[in-house]
């Protein structure tokens, strides 16, 4: 029997990793249904990104903050 060979890699601490570094533009249209698809059917891999900021326009915000503070009439 193989025994396994574990290789220990230095942690950077100063260089961010590529895969974090938001680097790829999509339209809303395209990522809203499967977000809301995966947050509907409660998809685990979802949860794993809950503390990521996303980079939205001025506009958006602020649509989405007023639409916050609505609250939807009886």
């Amino acid at each position: 029997m193989a025994t396994a060979r574990l290789r220990v890699f230095p942690h950077p601490e100063e260089e961010p990793d590529e895969a974090d570094v938001p680097s790829i533009s999509i339209k809303l249209s395209d990522l809203y249904p499967l977000l809301a698809q995966a947050y509907r059917d409660d998809y685990v891999w979802l949860r794993d990104f809950e503390d990521d900021e996303l980079l939205v326009t001025n506009d958006l915000y602020e649509v989405v903050r007023a639409f916050s503070n609505c609250r939807p009439s009886a």
